[in-house]
């Protein structure tokens, strides 16, 4: 009779199925480690990607100015950017081209309306965003996008490369214009106001303004006797819907004192306008350039004064002879049928003295016409200009001439000499040339109404020579200047 075995326990019964479950369970993990290991080296791709992305766009996107010059610089801004990525745990350079850049008009447009540069470079005018796609990488390198998984493949049925591409659009977010509206004193750009005694006394005007001339901007109006201004909607670009909300002062103050829109620019269609600027309300805003925060109409770290705070009163300027008799060229009506002023291109009424031109060259000169090129954008060191010699020419019947006008260089203005008698230091850190406002420039008459849709027609530089009132706003004409080359903030689209 054989020997009964003895009974097993039950651990040693369960020792067999602990250990198959130990090792699928092993397996698991491995694998799951592993999933883990390739994703993180996806993210990590992602996150590499879309920095070089964001820069470059952001690189390129400020270099925008409507012109092809402003496109050929933002590719060359874009590819520097680049340069400074690597990829791959900052391994690898970037296989940058040209191609995986594009601009547009708007951020949110379809991909089909995204130009290349070539493209964008034939018609620049309008394009403020630029995008960078690194997917259009591939064919220099098609490793930049696709990571070899390590372990996912040991699955089957998963991906053997993950794909980690990244786009990024950038472009305006304001445009340093301030929400005054004037009318173009003539709808040309650039025009010539010949001199019949010497021909080289012909001036450039712009839309109908000359340089170095003092305006009283609430009392123009080139089509009838009434003065017409007016206030821009700040928070509506070109041909968007406006809101009655957006014209009251505590919403246009903080734009006013700023010198700001929060828009990308005020060309490419019409702009909502309100007749009849509030400077009763807004005056002491645009005050602030002049270190005035009294009523605390604005706040100093948002809109600093011009490091050049210096009152030229024409009451009280040395450079003048005769003194003027008013803070801008005096005014007078043609026919009974439209505001002009003494200083306007065409000729003015018998009588003209020298005192009713107004003070004269505070910030700007004034420019020969056949310094003018027919460019988008000013040359960088500007237009050559007139001396003060050229004063009994220019400004006729009754020619005024330079007293101690400073003489230091060719292009020195009262505005930019030091001493007491020119310059004045704000009691607080301030910027230059704070004191300029970029005002649209609207094709007039605008339609009837106290609210209407303007057309923009440029944009005219005015240079405050004194604080303005609660009934005027006199400031000397500095120039054109294309609103698209007009820089402002540039940020990241969402």
């Amino acid at each position: 009779m054989r020997p009964r075995r003895p009974p097993q326990r039950p651990c040693q019964r369960q020792r067999g199925a602990i250990l198959i479950m130990f090792v699928v369970m092993v397996l698991l993990l491995l694998a799951m480690a592993g999933m883990a290991l390739d994703l993180a080296m996806a993210y990590n791709r992602k996150t590499e990607l879309q920095a070089l992305a964001d820069a470059a766009a952001l690189a390129a996107a400020r270099e925008l100015n409507g012109t092809a010059a402003g496109i050929d610089n933002a590719v060359a801004a874009a590819e520097t950017a680049a340069a400074n990525f690597k990829y791959h745990y900052n391994t690898a350079p970037i296989p940058w081209s040209s191609a995986a850049l594009s601009f547009a008009a708007a951020p949110g447009v379809p991909d089909a309306a995204w130009r290349s540069a070539g493209s964008a470079a034939t018609t620049p005018a309008g394009l403020r965003y630029a995008r960078v796609d690194t997917a259009a990488l591939d064919d220099l390198d098609g490793s930049l996008n696709n990571i070899p998984s390590i372990f996912m493949r040991a699955n089957a049925g998963a991906p053997t490369t993950l794909r980690a591409s990244a786009r990024a659009v950038a472009g305006r977010m304001t445009i340093p214009v301030t929400p005054l509206a004037i009318c173009a004193q003539a709808g040309t750009p650039a025009a010539m106001r010949a001199n019949s005694s010497n021909p080289a006394y012909n001036e450039l005007v712009e839309f109908g303004f000359r340089r170095g001339v003092g305006y009283n901007l609430m009392n123009l109006n080139p089509n009838g006797l009434t003065p017409e201004n007016f206030l821009i909607d700040p928070l509506s670009p070109p041909d968007t819907p406006g809101s009655p909300a957006n014209f009251s002062t505590a919403v246009v103050g903080p734009f006013v004192c700023a010198g700001t829109m929060l828009m990308a620019g005020v060309t490419g269609g019409t702009l909502n306008v309100q007749r009849n600027f509030p400077l009763s309300s807004l005056y002491t805003h645009l005050n602030s350039r002049f270190d005035n925060y009294a009523d605390n109409a604005c706040a100093p770290e948002g809109a600093p004064p011009d490091t050049n705070i210096k009152q030229y009163a024409y009451t009280s300027i040395g450079w003048l002879s005769p003194a003027a008799a008013a803070q801008g060229a005096a005014a007078w009506t043609d026919g009974g049928i439209r505001l002009r002023t003494r200083a306007d291109p065409l000729p003015g009424p018998a009588g003209t003295t020298a005192a009713q031109y107004g003070p004269l060259w505070a910030y700007a000169k004034a420019v020969p016409y056949s310094a003018y090129v027919a460019a988008p954008v000013e040359p960088a060191a500007g237009y050559a200009t007139f001396t003060t010699g050229a004063w009994s020419t220019l400004y006729t019947p009754g020619p005024p001439t330079a007293n101690s006008y400073p003489s230091l260089a060719p292009t020195a203005t009262p505005y930019t000499t030091a001493g007491a008698t020119y310059s004045s230091a704000p009691s607080r850190t301030g910027l230059p040339r704070r004191r300029v406002l970029n005002l649209a420039l609207l094709a007039c008459p605008v339609p009837a109404g106290a609210t209407a849709n303007a057309t923009v027609l440029g944009v005219g530089r005015f240079f405050m020579t004194v604080p303005a009132t609660a009934t005027a706003l006199t400031a000397e004409f500095a120039g054109a200047t294309p609103a698209a080359s007009l820089a402002g903030t540039v940020e990241l689209q969402p």
